[in-house]
């Protein structure tokens, strides 16, 4: 474990190169003792200093739901991040590539919330219940730690290497679709780049959500009606260039588009 000033100095070396767009030596290199609960309190560090100037927390995001990418990481389960108001990106508005340091996109299944979910023994069925609609998204991911050197306290550190998103205008209903059985096809300036199921998502997106509720329940913060969350990815993640553009369907549920300037 790492002492309260040292969780402080990594938090705001992450902040500074997120404002600078310089990545950082991964943080097990630099401080062998870090734990995933020193991870969980530099991400709040960084999350509590933007909310006191300003931003607001929209929702929340799942990261590493997919069993080949915890054991590319080396990790058992997923993480999780924040979403702010501020890295909502339109569909009509391009976005800034440079504003990121080595960006990319997956394509999601963002769950956006009609009622308070319960916190401890949070079940796929609760999450159903409280769920209004389901929508097409696009998570942008990006890193601050260098060339994607990134182990589990890496990225949870790093807001679960949360960047940006973009929700799309379909609102579908959670009993009006198969929520294991969609398709996602992501297309980079037209051309299909990655793909995959629904079910890659823990073998249910809403069990992912489940699961966060309860971790979240461990802090203290519960998921309210309002909220937005993205369960994790049905498909590769695919690098950013200044100039592309990228859509992500999903039968079923129609599309979203993302283009960067």
């Amino acid at each position: 474990m790492l002492s309260a000033a040292v969780r402080d100095d990594i938090a705001r070396r992450l902040a500074e190169a997120e404002r600078r767009r310089r990545p950082v030596t991964p943080l097990s290199v630099d401080h062998p003792a870090i734990e995933v609960p020193d991870a969980y309190e530099i991400q709040l560090i960084n999350i509590r200093r933007r909310t006191a100037a300003g931003a607001r927390i929209v929702g929340y995001k799942v990261g590493l739901t997919s069993k080949v990418m915890q054991e590319m990481i080396g990790v058992d389960e997923p993480d999780f991040g924040h979403l702010l108001e501020e890295m909502r990106i339109e569909e009509d508005r391009p976005a800034d590539a440079s504003r990121f340091c080595a960006a990319r996109v997956e394509a999601e299944i963002a769950f956006l919330l009609g009622a308070d979910l319960p916190g401890g023994r949070c079940t796929v069925d609760d999450v159903l219940d409280a769920t209004e609609f389901v929508a097409p998204s696009i998570e942008v991911i990006d890193t601050r730690i260098e060339d994607w050197r990134i182990g589990v306290c890496d990225t949870i550190a790093d807001n679960a290497s949360s960047a940006g998103f973009a929700i799309g205008a379909a609102r579908v209903a959670p009993d009006a679709i198969d929520l294991v059985g969609i398709e996602a096809s992501l297309l980079a300036n037209g051309e299909k780049v990655a793909a995959g199921r629904s079910d890659a998502v823990m073998g249910h997106p809403a069990r992912a959500v489940a699961w966060f509720a309860d971790q979240m329940d461990g802090l203290g913060i519960h998921l309210k009606a309002g909220d937005i969350v993205l369960p994790g990815s049905c498909t590769k993640a695919i690098d950013i260039h200044a100039g592309d553009e990228f859509v992500a369907d999903f039968t079923g549920l129609g599309g979203v588009r993302i283009a960067f300037g």
